[in-house]
């Protein structure tokens, strides 16, 4: 009984850091003509609930395209009109057509704060809670203090409730955990309904897609496809087929509806990348414009090529021998893949890669509370954007000292702890003196945090030369992109030697 009181009090503590934070100017708020991206979510709302389903995706007099057109899949349109129809109910001022543009009251700020805190209590929060109670060979205190590091993570924070103010990305998020634990647990049915129903709510959830197709495929090999694998094989993609089917039918009436919403959700004309993205062609781009260089069509043959790359390492290894552990560990690494080399990358896409993070920090503390500091400071140009400097330094803090103490991660950076030992192993049998990555790592944090401390200082404090406006947001792009391309290698060189430490650790044990 006393778990449960104190879960409930973690939970708490991440609704009221959540309200908190949400108290904070949101993007856009008073700044005609577009407002930012609170009134993008106000005008989907408005769209979906005076419009007719089929001119929800089309331009048109009663929907301006270029206003905040919607550019997400129908799962989101339904959720955006059953907010409309709430809404209607309390005051038909904040969807009216046209006339509610830019809507701005303390009355409709307070319904659009509860709608994304109701959504995390249905959806996200709930998934957190059975993961960490699902852990397995750690004490009940560490499942709460999981809990309450993964709920503290800044990052979702910060967008969801300070700079987008509304953007629910705890729904895709808590829809694709609840398809993680659902594969990890042999729900693999249900699993996948959750994970399609995530990729139809934002289509950035295809960062996940890969891993779950490669862990069932292997399950289903695992099985024999000659008996109970072929059978799991049509189920899940019945499941696959019906979900995307009932989540699609309203636009599978005309040809051109489908393709109308495919050319919105997928807009390839917008570029290799958007703004000060902390990824790898943004990073280059820096000393070789490859967009000017690079023809757009090859920009994309070139970006899916290397993304495929990779990730096809870890997505073999794990539809070979397929386990929840893998399974975790894929999902990092192919996200970070998607964020590094794939195309028309956001800042926020980072977010997708965090997740799966969350997912391992009972595994390794130290490194995931790195990437996960390094996550949120690669967004900063985006938070400072809308004056969100404090909420970032305490929610960072915060984070910080509730891993630092629930996993005292920096007594975890042996090369047992962080799941090194049998790469070493491997090359000790050609270089007999190496013995001194965890000391190499360690003193990678350090770098790392005194850069990305010194780098929010200038930021904050200095302005950048006339000549170089964008001096400081390119630095923190640059700085974390190598920290990512850092996590890459090292997630990878997990999943490629993970069988290897599994008998490793059964010896010791």
């Amino acid at each position: 009984m006393e778990k449960w009181y104190l879960m409930t009090a973690v939970v708490l503590l991440g609704l009221t850091v959540r309200w908190t934070v949400s108290l904070n100017s949101y993007s856009g708020a008073g700044k005609p003509p577009m407002f930012g991206d609170y009134e993008a979510q106000r005008h989907w709302q408005e769209i979906t609930f005076n419009l007719p389903i089929k001119q929800w995706y089309f331009n048109s007099s009663d929907n301006n395209l270029q206003y905040w057109g919607l550019d997400y899949p129908p799962l989101t349109a339904y959720h955006s009109l059953l907010c409309a129809y709430v809404a209607q109910f309390i005051n038909p001022d904040w969807i009216a057509l046209h006339s509610s543009r830019g809507y701005e009251s303390q009355a409709h700020k307070l319904f659009m704060r509860a709608t994304v805190l109701i959504a995390d209590l249905l959806i996200y929060i709930p998934a957190v809670v059975l993961h960490c109670c699902c852990l397995k060979e750690i004490s009940t205190k560490k499942k709460i203090a999981n809990a309450l590091c993964i709920l503290l993570y800044p990052g979702l924070i910060l967008i969801d409730y300070g700079h987008f103010q509304i953007m629910y990305n705890s729904v895709s998020l808590g829809l694709a955990l609840w398809g993680v634990l659902g594969v990890s647990c042999d729900w693999d049915l249900l699993g996948s309904l959750a994970f399609c129903l995530a990729v139809n709510y934002k289509q950035m959830e295809l960062y996940h897609s890969l891993p779950f197709f490669c862990f069932l495929l292997g399950k289903c090999f695992k099985k024999g496809l000659k008996g109970k694998g072929f059978v799991l094989f049509v189920k899940l993609a019945g499941t696959v087929v019906a979900s995307f089917t009932l989540c699609w039918l309203p636009f599978f009436t005309e040809r051109a509806q489908a393709l109308q919403v495919l050319r919105r959700l997928f807009p390839v004309d917008r570029g290799l990348f958007e703004d000060k993205v902390a990824n790898i062609w943004c990073s280059v781009s820096v000393f070789l414009k490859i967009k000017d260089i690079l023809p757009h069509h090859v920009q994309i043959i070139v970006s899916f090529c290397l993304t495929l790359l990779s990730l096809l390492p870890a997505c073999v290894k794990l539809t070979l021998q397929p386990s929840p552990k893998g399974f975790r560990f894929t999902l990092v690494s192919c996200a970070l893949s998607f964020f590094l080399f794939s195309f028309q990358v956001h800042e926020k896409s980072i977010l997708l890669v965090s997740l799966p993070v969350c997912l391992v920090l009972s595994e390794i503390p130290f490194m995931s509370t790195w990437f996960l500091l390094v996550s949120t400071f690669s967004m900063l140009p985006l938070l400072l954007k809308d004056d969100l400097l404090m909420p970032s330094v305490v929610t960072t803090m915060a984070f910080f000292i509730a891993c630092a103490t629930s996993f005292s991660i920096f007594e975890k950076t042996s090369e047992e702890e962080l799941r090194l030992k049998s790469f070493s192993v491997s090359v000790r049998k050609h270089l007999p003196r190496f013995t001194f990555l965890p000391r190499i790592i360690q003193h990678l944090f350090i770098i790392s945090v005194i850069t990305m401390v010194l780098l929010t200082l200038m930021t904050v404090t200095l302005d950048p030369p006339q000549k170089l406006p964008d001096l400081f947001s390119v630095l923190v792009s640059s700085v974390s992109c190598l920290n990512f391309l850092f996590f890459l290698v090292y997630f990878n060189i997990i999943v490629m030697w993970d069988s290897k430490d599994g008998r490793n650790q059964k010896k010791i044990h």
